[in-house]
């Protein structure tokens, strides 16, 4: 474009909220929070397409070609930078005033100027503290094309603007009121809570536990209903808290809830679904019968929800809702009790679980669900505890056709095919087994989980990970482990600011090493109090079980904080840790793993070193090496010639070229 010359372009005008008594008070301090303001704000400029026209003290003038980018670039900022300040402290806190005009400019000398830009600067002050308003042109072209609302503030009198111009304000998430108390969710989403054991034998306690887990599964089989998992329901074990308040906290509007009792070789089940916002009675149902007729209580309970719901249930699914896992109550019961070790996923647990499954199977060689139960102990073994990886590997594939040999139709078996193809870098076929997984048991939250954990997420594939990580919260909205991952997709895509409520909530919940991811996001921000505060609080709740957590912290926060003589005084001690151990006595959950090992080499400048410990990871099956193409401390190295080798060995050549 010519200088001089007129376009029409959106403009975007931002300022810092109570900057200017902020200098008035503590000078130094506040050209602090600038650095931290401009670093945090720039990388979102050319995401959108804009362009930094100029930096005015603590504002910033940006031009977009798109009155729409424009909209999505301040949204995306006021979201990350609403996330950010939640977790800071009070006087780092950064919040802004966007205003957005569209409207002609005029380029001169390296400037714009002209009505755009005056409009944009005289509607930025009406907005509210982390708040957005646009004028009417800027709502004109936006409006059906943008998911967050806006509405309107009327005309507003603009200083040195001849006419009134009409605003509109952008409703942040946060600003909308909370949900009133009697929100009324859909019936057909539901929530089946822990089944009460009234058996005489404490032994038997296992049973109601399975029994939940079963009537879940086949529930979950229906694909009108929204079935919340069992992470998620079992903290409601033994609670007295009310219908209503369950339904509010996990956001369904029915619950099924019941009781068990086992004596000898007879059972009782008793059962009521509930309406969650009305608390009244939908249906109930009481069974007495022989043990042997478990499968047909369970199909028989399956059938009266949806009845009672009013859902139809596709012929497809009645029929696998009717069939039999297997005719001997002996494996079934030690399948259950398999199951009820394996969801406590300790090294123990899942050792005990698998020899509960193993004779399972003895007892009725046809049990697929005993051999994918063995299977997911494999791949819990190999992959979270990092213990004889390559052989829990081959396992689990022995483990995973033989169940889907006799029940080609089981999503459990072809989930768990799908991560174990992925270990295998066959990540085309991995993704057609978590799609096959999903379209046969939607409700079955780990399948969205994997497929975005080990296919979409290290392919880069960001919208498409968002949306199944999410659809596992949706299911699963208590489960530390999906919670961290939502956390762990943000941190991978490089928006820290958003990793961090993610992370604390999964620590709420009960997930001590998410301190150490929350430390990391921390470190990535270099704010460093709050990171040495939660690596503190990772050594604490972890030393027991992990001494090394505080050797790890140790080097992590000399990682963040550029120490190298601390680096290199520590690092020959991890490494002997490492090599001491057979292939991963240490999970990766605790932080030590080959990768990491790597990237610190790469950090002191030690590229060669740093390749032979990637090579080791991969070599090791680590499942740390499945997020390279993705992992923020490896920018250095990723035009390395070694790097892309190692990516198209992954099977993921073609993220080389993209960025994140």
């Amino acid at each position: 474009m010519s200088e001089g010359e007129r376009r029409l372009a959106a403009i975007m005008f931002t300022d810092i909220v109570g900057y200017t008594a902020l200098t008035q008070l503590d000078e130094p301090r506040a050209m602090e929070v600038l650095d931290r303001h401009n670093r945090l704000l720039r990388p979102f400029f050319p995401k959108f397409h804009g362009k930094e026209v100029k930096a005015i003290g603590d504002s910033f003038l940006v031009e977009f070609e798109s009155a729409l980018d424009a909209l999505k670039c301040a949204t995306e900022i006021q979201s990350y930078l609403h996330d950010y300040n939640v977790s800071s402290k009070e006087e780092w806190k950064i919040k802004l005033r966007i205003g957005i005009h569209l409207g002609d400019v005029i380029h001169r000398a390296g400037d714009v100027f002209g009505d755009a830009v005056n409009i944009a600067s005289r509607i930025e002050p009406i907005a509210t503290p982390e708040g957005t308003c646009v004028s009417q042109q800027v709502y004109d072209q936006v409006q059906n094309k943008f998911h967050i609302p806006l509405v309107s503030l009327g005309d507003k009198s603009l200083k040195n603007v001849n006419v009134p111009v009409s605003v509109y304000k952008v409703v942040m998430p946060w600003e909308e009121p909370s949900a009133a108390e009697g929100t009324k969710y859909p019936t057909t989403r539901i929530a089946i809570l822990p089944f009460a054991n009234f058996s005489p034998d404490p032994n038997d306690a296992y049973f109601a536990d399975g029994i939940t887990d079963e009537i879940i599964s086949t529930v979950s089989g229906i694909s009108s209903l929204s079935v919340i998992s069992r992470t998620s329901v079992m903290g409601y074990k033994g609670t007295t808290k009310r219908t209503k308040e369950i339904g509010k906290e996990l956001e369904v509007g029915s619950i099924l809830e019941g009781s068990f009792r086992k004596a000898g070789n007879r059972i009782r089940v008793t059962t009521q679904l509930i309406d969650a916002t009305g608390d009244k009675h939908l249906w109930a149902g009481s069974y007495n019968r022989e043990l042997q007729d478990v499968f047909a209580v369970q199909s028989d309970i399956a059938k009266q929800v949806a009845d009672a719901l009013r859902v139809k249930i596709l012929p497809s699914e009645k029929e696998r809702i009717e069939k039999k896992p297997t005719e001997s109550t002996v494996a079934y019961a030690l399948y259950l009790k398999g199951r009820f070790h394996w969801s406590k996923r300790g090294v123990e647990d899942i050792r005990k679980a698998m020899e509960y499954f193993e004779v399972a199977v003895h007892e009725d060689p046809n049990f697929a669900l005993g051999y994918i139960g063995q299977a997911d102990c494999c791949l819990i073994l190999g992959n979270t505890w990092g213990l004889d990886s390559e052989a829990n590997l081959e396992r689990t594939k022995v483990m995973v056709e033989k169940a889907l040999e006799l029940d080609s139709d089981l999503a459990e078996a072809h989930a768990t095919k799908g991560a174990m193809l992925a270990y295998g870098s066959n990540l085309r076929q991995a993704e057609d087994e978590f799609k096959n997984a999903i379209e046969l048991k939607p409700n079955y939250a780990t399948a969205h989980h994997w497929y975005q954990l080990y296919v979409l997420r290290p392919q880069r594939r960001w919208d498409e990970a968002l949306a199944q990580i999410e659809k596992a919260l949706e299911l699963d909205p208590l489960s530390p482990i999906i919670v961290a991952n939502l956390g762990g997709y943000y941190l991978n895509k490089r928006e820290y600011a958003r990793a961090i409520e993610p992370f604390k909530r999964a620590s709420e919940l009960g997930l001590s090493f998410a301190h150490l991811l929350l430390a990391a996001a921390y470190g990535e921000l270099e704010m460093y109090e709050e990171m040495r505060r939660e690596y503190a609080a990772a050594v604490e709740l972890n030393h027991a079980s992990f001494p090394l957590t505080e050797k790890l912290a140790e080097v992590r926060m000399a990682y963040y904080q550029d120490d190298r003589p601390t680096l290199r005084r520590l690092l020959p001690e991890l490494e002997g840790e490492l090599e001491g151990t057979r292939q991963g006595a240490y999970s990766d959950q605790c932080g030590l793993n080959a990768e990491w090992i790597a990237e610190l080499h790469f950090h002191l400048g030690q590229t060669d070193e740093g390749f032979e410990w990637l090579e080791r990871s991969y070599s090791r099956k680590e499942g740390a090496i499945w997020l390279v193409s993705v992992d923020p401390d490896l920018d250095g190295v990723r035009t390395d010639p070694r790097f892309l080798d190692l990516l198209k060995r992954l099977g993921l050549e073609q993220t080389a070229q993209q960025t994140s």
